[in-house]
Order: structure tokens, then sequence, then C-alpha cells
């Protein structure tokens, strides 16, 4: 079982948080991706709750926006521990795998994708993780994460 309490909701980009939209637009402007905010296929919130483990644990809720369009999948991640970061690949870039699907599922139970490749604001290959719950939004945004990434690759 994950130590993470998820929420997933399918949300407009406009209804993310604030800081998190305006964050978003500036990384985007920043790094100059153009009008990919323009062609959404679909864009998701999802809360992250972290229950306090231990004597030395403490409680931590983090703040999750993704945005999947036909060529980008752009991510924020805010909350109680850290500032607003922004990450953005293009599809044709990176591969994503349902987390259920690698092995660290064996080691650490969660669900939400690994996304692996070059990322916009990175020099390197590296991989990142989305979590998102198991309810429909969940899964829809897995499933329509990973066909898009398949068919930016034809």
């Amino acid at each position: 079982m994950s130590d993470w309490k998820r929420r997933t909701q399918e949300v407009s980009f406009e209804n993310l948080m604030p800081e998190m939209i305006a964050t978003i637009k500036k990384h985007v402007e920043q790094y100059n991706l153009g009008p990919v905010l323009s062609d959404v296929l679909m864009c998701i919130q999802t809360d992250s709750e972290k229950a306090r483990k231990g004597l030395f644990g403490s409680a931590e809720t983090v703040y999750t926006g993704a945005v999947v369009t036909p060529r980008w999948l752009v991510w924020a991640h805010n909350g109680t521990k850290m500032k607003t970061v922004v990450i953005s690949a293009q599809l044709n870039d990176i591969v994503v795998q349902d987390y259920a699907q690698t092995q660290f599922a064996k080691m650490i139970a969660d669900s939400g994708i690994n996304v692996s490749g070059k990322f916009t604001n990175v020099s390197e290959n590296i991989t990142a993780f989305i979590g998102v719950d198991e309810s429909a939004a969940g899964n829809k945004f897995k499933e329509t994460v990973i066909k898009a990434v398949q068919d930016a690759k034809k």
C-alpha cells in the first residue's frame, strides 16, 4: 500500500490552482514552447497526502497539475514542503510507462506513470514520476498520455 493517499480529478487548465497556472504559463514562455496549451487532450489535478509516519516523519501534501497535448506533456508540482516546479517534454522525446508495470512497483506500491527521456529544462535524460489515483480520471489520464506518446511517434 502506498504511503500517499491520492485524489485525481479531470479539470480544465483554467481550474488548476492559480499559482500553478501562472508558473506553467511562465515556463511555456521561458522555454518558447509556443501555443502548447491551445490543444489540450486532457488536464488533471492530483492532490496527494502523505500521513505522518514514525517519530521523525511529518505529514505532507503535494499538488500536481498535468496537461497532455498531441505534442507535449507539461506538469507542475507544489506543496507544503516545496515551491511550484514545472517540467515539460515533447512526446516524441519520452517513454511513458504505467508505474504498476515497472520494477519499482514491486518495492514501493503506488499509482501513476513514469516518464523517461529528454525534458525541456534538463540537460540529460531522466525519469520522473507523476502520481495519480486509480479512479476513472486517473486511469483515463494514464491511457491518454500513453496513447498520445504512441501517436506522436508515428
